[in-house]
């Protein structure tokens, strides 16, 4: 994946204080309250989709994680009120006024770290539910194992999830999604519970859907958006 340099980026993660730097420690502890659903959405973007999710549920407890600080710096800029600065970003706010209207939940925090370390990260139970929106496909067959949904990753998630934990997948990449559908239901301890190859158009699965960056503008193009959700068994 290529991303723009952004110089800026890292400061403003490091100095934000929605960011969680150093995480380790916190295995174990990061529900506010044990009865409290913790949940966690995987490759998180500019934010969109997590600080709606925890302003919509204030009953749980939501950790959204971004591998580059050159993405993560958007949701810490909207968590802290800050104005998008480049010409693009001005012509995006233009074209999509709602998204300054974003809240500052706080029953949101933010990681800046690769996605194997959940299990350093999280104790085994811990984590209720993962969402993975939009993920990278990675579309060469070599790289199908770095792909979010991937038996690999699958098995990271199992070492966190709580016992009837469930994984929510979105995508409008059909291959991707009809890799991710055959990974999960190769997967022993996941029950698929629902697939839709046309989400916009499913009246029972777009009940409380929350859309992402990458969502709303693919629908607007005309591609159908795919989602799974399953459950872990242990």
């Amino acid at each position: 994946m290529r991303l723009r340099n952004i110089p800026e980026a890292q400061g403003i993660v490091d100095s934000s204080r929605f960011v969680v730097h150093d995480p380790f420690p916190m295995r174990g502890k990061w529900k506010r309250d044990p009865g409290r659903p913790l949940r966690v959405e995987i490759g998180m973007g500019k934010g969109r989709f997590i600080i709606n999710s925890a302003d919509a549920h204030p009953e749980a407890d939501y950790i959204g994680i971004e591998r580059y600080p050159s993405v993560l710096f958007r949701a810490c800029e909207r968590m802290e009120g800050i104005p998008y600065s480049t010409p693009a970003d001005k012509m995006e706010r233009e074209r999509n006024p709602e998204e300054e209207t974003l809240s500052t939940p706080e029953n949101v925090r933010f990681l800046c770290v690769d996605a194997r370390e959940l299990p350093e990260i999280f104790a085994e139970g811990e984590v209720d539910g993962i969402f993975l929106n939009f993920s990278d496909p990675w579309p060469k067959a070599r790289h199908a194992k770095r792909r979010l949904t991937s038996s690999a990753f699958l098995g990271i998630y199992e070492k966190v999830f709580a016992d009837g934990g469930l994984l929510e997948f979105k995508t409008d990449n059909r291959g991707l999604f009809d890799f991710s559908v055959e990974e999960i239901r190769g997967a022993e301890h996941f029950e698929l519970l629902a697939v839709t190859y046309d989400l916009h158009r499913d009246p029972e699965m777009m009940k409380g859907n929350i859309m992402t960056e990458y969502e709303r503008k693919f629908s607007l193009l005309g591609n159908r958006i795919c989602k799974y959700t399953a459950r872990f068994h242990a």
